[in-house]
């Protein structure tokens, strides 16, 4: 006759972190509009009403595991950077930084991208993404001024530079396993770097200005129309 090995009693703090961990993981793999109180409480081994003691219920738990991941993916970058370093040593270090999370928390990470219910007042990957964008924005302002270009734009080249690494990194996390994060980040940073040394101080559009609402006229496709724009073909009612 076999007897049951006696459950190992979890202390409150012990049993708080156990239920992020599981729903970290519920939410990446479902979903947090499609993860449910019943599910994460069985992955745990407990009844519902204790994941509703220590968070309230899903969107509690949600909230918790969204603040530990951003947090962690901000401390990650901030402790890869310092003020004296260069902007090229700082774009290198903070995009290695934010893909070693991603390889080091991809359940994390999946939770950050994912769209944030409607009762959640913002979504996770766009708060991350301005907090990201706020710490390189002064970096970039740096490198403008040296440049003479007006440092007003630096939010939009900040928020340009974390788009790519965040939608760049998730790609790599679901499609990219042949490669590198030492590989990835020196790509991106090889696009984004020397896109910023060439950085014109007044910008403009080469191409010919079309109106991509007007419905295409005859035969003539939008497709066709832009085709014939970028081969210098000039439209057929000019």
């Amino acid at each position: 006759m076999t007897t049951s090995r006696p459950k190992i009693r979890m202390t409150g703090t012990e049993r708080r972190e156990q239920l992020i961990g599981v729903g970290r993981r519920v939410f990446a793999e479902r979903g947090v509009a499609d993860a449910t109180v019943e599910e994460i409480a069985a992955a745990a081994g407990v009844t519902k009403p204790v994941v509703y003691e220590h968070f309230g219920g899903k969107e509690g738990l949600y909230a918790v595991v969204v603040d530990r991941e951003t947090r962690a993916l901000l401390e990650s970058i901030a402790d890869a950077i310092t003020e004296d370093m260069s902007p090229r040593e700082f774009f290198e270090r903070a995009t290695v930084a934010e893909l070693h999370y991603i390889s080091t928390r991809p359940d994390g990470f999946r939770v950050l991208i994912r769209d944030a219910p409607s009762w959640h007042s913002t979504g996770p990957l766009s708060s991350l993404m301005s907090d990201l964008a706020t710490q390189i924005e002064t970096y970039l302002a740096r490198v403008m001024r040296r440049r003479e270009i007006d440092e007003r734009f630096a939010p939009i080249y900040a928020q340009m530079f974390v788009g790519m690494v965040a939608l760049t990194g998730d790609w790599w996390l679901e499609h990219g396993h042949e490669f590198t994060a030492e590989e990835i980040a020196a790509h991106m940073v090889n696009l984004g770097w020397n896109g910023l040394t060439g950085l014109e101080a007044s910008p403009r559009l080469e191409t010919t200005a079309i109106d991509a609402t007007a419905p295409p006229r005859g035969n003539s496709s939008l497709v066709t129309r832009l085709d014939d724009a970028a081969d210098g073909v000039p439209p057929a009612d000019a």
